[in-house]
């Protein structure tokens, strides 16, 4: 299933709705059309755990498009938020998780070049979420060198603590497209938080696709675009540490919630790395894709502009 937070006019409030055949259905209506209570808030749904993805798969396959009374509007209608707008704790961020992208970061940024023995973790508050279509805000005073890097987000399920990694994709409850932006002129004594963590610097979405349509994340084609220009073109396999290291590693020392992210690295191509460099300035239209997911369109903007 493809879940998405969405609103169905600008004034409308935030609710869950699940995309079938183009169209948003409002999950919570839908619930009480075919008698399950269904909520209506990412977030809530997701600590049901499994038992409600399963209620709500199997209820959407028996109504066949029939949705009876419950809101469904065509997607291009609706405005799609961040699948969880505001994240409960802060974004895990994996640096220097793609082979490729760990030579031209120790090229360009002068991050070790051997190859990490564990995951680089830093993070992301949840402030810095956008949703899709939301401008990323260029502050000329605090950087002049704004980057791109599209990554898979891991969505976590159920919790997680001390996970093995035989049994840690088990906790994922499903996926997304994050963009990691970067102020890489913010790396304060190498503490990465201000860098990646000012606001706007997570743009997610368009949707939440649940883990039993994606079996294996470590197949997915990823690329992101700048202005209609590909410069990011890889694909998760290439990933150092793969997505049950990552949560396993991370659940050794973090407990993992149900709706915690984790944001999974990014591979080569970014503007860092680029001969040469190249960033982000206002005016400018970034695209990200992740296979199986969707895509998510952000135009970056003068944050003296943002309102």
């Amino acid at each position: 299933m493809k879940l998405v937070t969405y609103k169905a006019h600008v004034e409308a409030p935030a609710r869950l709705g699940v995309i079938e055949d183009g169209i948003v259905v409002d999950v919570a209506g839908f619930g009480e059309a075919v008698g399950l209570d269904l909520p209506d808030r990412m977030l809530d749904f997701i600590d049901l755990g499994p038992v409600a993805v399963r209620q709500l798969r199997n209820a959407l396959h028996t109504a066949d498009g029939d949705w009876g009374n419950a809101l469904a509007l065509p997607v291009e209608t609706v405005k799609l938020l961040a699948p969880i707008p505001r994240p409960r704790k802060n974004i895990f961020g994996i640096g220097l998780n793609y082979l490729d992208h760990i030579t031209e970061s120790a090229k360009a940024l002068d991050t070790d070049d051997a190859l990490p023995k564990e995951p680089v973790v830093f993070s992301k508050p949840p402030t810095a979420v956008v949703g899709p279509g939301d401008p990323v805000r260029h502050d000329a005073s605090m950087t002049q060198q704004l980057d791109w890097e599209v990554e898979l987000a891991v969505i976590i399920g159920t919790t997680a603590s001390q996970t093995k990694r035989e049994n840690a994709l088990a906790h994922v409850f499903g996926y997304s497209v994050m963009i990691d932006i970067s102020a890489r002129d913010n790396r304060r004594a190498g503490q990465w938080i201000f860098s990646k963590g000012m606001d706007s610097y997570a743009p997610f979405g368009p949707c939440i696709v649940t883990a039993d349509e994606i079996p294996d994340p470590q197949q997915l084609d990823l690329w992101l675009t700048v202005n209609g220009v590909e410069k990011q073109r890889s694909n998760t396999a290439k990933m150092l540490f793969k997505v049950d290291e990552l949560i396993s590693d991370v659940s050794r020392g973090i407990t993992l919630e149900p709706g915690d992210i984790i944001a999974s690295g990014t591979p080569e191509g970014v503007g860092a790395g680029r001969d040469p460099q190249e960033w982000l300035w206002p005016g400018d239209v970034m695209e990200a894709h992740v296979e199986g997911i969707g895509t998510i369109r952000h135009p970056v903007i003068n944050a003296t502009e943002f309102k």
